[in-house]
């Protein structure tokens, strides 16, 4: 007797963890494209992340290591469609910059990260090296807004971005650019937990690896509330 209660139990709780299983995914599907029906000129922002030259340029410091996922998904075709369409749909850009290397960096700090401190030996982004400067083509121009230099990796900690946004009365943000699992989710997620509608496009990024864009896929639902492609965004934005 006891051991058939036992069995009975055992079979509960398992049906009770499928259930549960079930749930999560349900919860954590990805949002569909519908989601990101409202973008308007006056409450929209396209957040450009780390236009740099050493990341976006042939010949940059870390171009050569982010090519074969960029290569994948489209990224520079992609971001040569998306990037004119938004401001030709008067959506304003935001440019949201690493700092820039400069000797001695985080020589003093208490904590730093391992990827912070190989940014400083690589002089990532040095102050006053080609790599350093905008790239020539998704970098800003004229009218853009040129946010304050994050250390890490959100565009939002430490610096203006969100004053910024909330003075041009935004309430939504598309997030472009690089590193996927890192800046780009990090700036998403902050934006979602400060009260933004956060929209990711998911072929205008790019990653060190595979791996690195699969993690940032696996999370992208968990704080966007629209997850597209290219092409879907284009698609829902609005018309002069």
């Amino acid at each position: 007797m006891k051991k058939a209660t036992s069995l009975v139990r055992r079979s509960v709780i398992a049906a009770s963890l499928a259930f549960i299983g079930l749930a999560a995914s349900a919860a954590f599907a990805q949002p569909t494209p519908a989601a990101a029906a409202g973008y308007t000129r006056d409450n929209t922002a396209l957040l450009i992340v780390d236009p740099y030259n050493d990341f976006m340029s042939e010949g940059g410091k870390m171009y050569k290591q982010t090519l074969e996922t960029a290569t994948a998904v489209g990224y520079y075709e992609n971001m040569r469609k998306l990037v004119p369409a938004v401001r030709a749909a008067g959506i304003p850009v935001f440019i949201v910059p690493h700092h820039k290397a400069q000797k001695g960096d985080f020589s003093s700090w208490y904590a730093v990260t391992s990827s912070q401190s190989g940014a400083a030996r690589a002089m990532l982004f040095g102050e006053g090296t080609w790599g350093g400067e905008w790239n020539s083509e998704f970098g800003p121009k004229p009218g853009d807004t040129i946010v304050k230099e994050h250390w890490a990796q959100s565009g939002f900690a430490n610096t203006d971005l969100d004053q910024q946004l909330k003075q041009h009365g935004i309430r939504r943000v598309i997030v472009v650019g690089f590193i996927a699992n890192t800046c780009i989710e990090s700036t998403g997620r902050f934006a979602m937990e400060l009260g933004y509608h956060v929209t990711l496009v998911k072929d205008a990024t790019a990653a060190f690896s595979k791996d690195g864009m699969r993690a940032a896929e696996v999370n992208a639902p968990t704080y966007s509330h629209a997850i597209l492609t290219t092409a879907e965004l284009l698609a829902a934005l609005p018309k002069k």
